[in-house]
């Protein structure tokens, strides 16, 4: 397998967790902590901290840290528009007639 292949299948799997998912569109709208994270989406730190590994370790996010504070941030902006076509994808399979 090309590791193009190999890294677009791991890129797949990770946004198949919904919160992955929910955590991108929250750091699309800015940058936060996990805490921050969690108290958004409800969730534990723990739950989010091990999410944001997981965006970490295919390139998703990044961070900076802030008076011992970690502040994440998407790492490409185009991401943004990847998102978007996935949910116009969706929107449109939900809706179309075969």
């Amino acid at each position: 397998m090309p590791e193009t292949h190999y890294r677009a299948s791991r890129f797949c799997r990770v946004l198949g967790n919904p919160t992955a998912y929910e955590i991108l569109k929250i750091l699309a709208q800015s940058e936060k902590t996990p805490t921050d994270i969690a108290g958004d989406l409800g969730l534990s730190v723990k739950t989010i901290s091990e999410t944001l590994r997981n965006l970490r370790q295919i390139n998703l996010v990044r961070y900076t840290t802030k008076e011992n504070r970690k502040i994440y941030f998407l790492k490409d902006r185009l991401l943004l528009r990847v998102l978007m076509y996935i949910e116009k994808y969706v929107e449109r399979m939900r809706v179309k007639k075969w």
